[in-house]
């Protein structure tokens, strides 16, 4: 088991989660800096204020910096399903990439390799439903799009992590599109963002941030998921 294999490398960047929160979430991430060096760095200085509980790099190799008892410092101002503290009630795993702004690439086998039993590990420790599996963009879609339209959730969802729509037939929504995206789970304040983040993270292929029919197929199928 790889995820035996992990590399110990302690952050001082995290504090004590508030007495009495549950962790109910998982955050993935991209490092969005040019080397895996570079992004262990800073997330161990004491002056960048930022942290993850875990860090995969593109060979596989595992790193913990966080235990999970305690609280990092990965999630920044972000929302979702109406709580802000995701910080005081998350895990974060960050996957060594460039990113958007230093050359973004298709994220490394090796690196889903480890993520998948990592993260099978991680839910039923903590009971995380699969819509608390998410994206950074997901949670902060006015600032973030990472892990990006690259990272493979349909993948993830085939092993049991997060959930993923079906192919059903076309269904209408019981809402406006902007409420029922909020139900289910998404900060609609800047709507056409929060679109942006969703379509990222189910329709990758088409990021536009209009909510078209495809967009709210997708959307009714996975709220569909979440009633059974």
């Amino acid at each position: 088991n790889r995820v035996r294999d992990m590399i110990k490398r302690p952050s001082p960047n995290f504090n004590e989660r508030p007495a009495g929160t549950a962790i109910d979430m998982l955050v993935l991430h991209y490092t969005g800096m040019p080397t895996a060096a570079d992004a262990l760095a800073r997330l161990s200085d004491p002056a960048a204020e930022v942290s993850a509980h875990y860090v995969i790099d593109e060979d596989g190799s595992l790193y913990q910096l966080v235990l999970e008892e305690h609280r990092a410092w990965h999630a920044g101002v972000a929302a979702w399903r109406g709580n802000t503290n995701i910080n005081d009630r998350s895990i974060g795993i960050e996957l060594v990439n460039p990113g958007h702004e230093f050359g973004y690439l298709p994220f490394t086998s090796a690196q889903m390799t480890i993520l998948i039993p990592l993260t099978q590990e991680i839910i039923p420790r903590h009971a995380i439903a699969a819509r608390d599996v998410v994206g950074h963009s997901d949670i902060a879609p006015i600032r973030k799009q990472d892990p990006g339209e690259l990272f493979d959730w349909a993948d993830l969802a085939n092993q049991g992590i997060g959930l993923w729509p079906g192919s059903g037939p076309p269904d209408k929504l019981s809402s406006d599109f902007g409420l029922a995206l909020e139900q289910y789970g998404y900060d609609i304040t800047d709507l056409a963002a929060a679109i942006g983040a969703f379509q990222r993270h189910f329709r990758p292929s088409n990021c536009d941030g209009v909510a078209d029919t495809e967009t709210e197929n997708i959307l009714c199928q996975l709220l569909a998921l979440e009633d059974k």
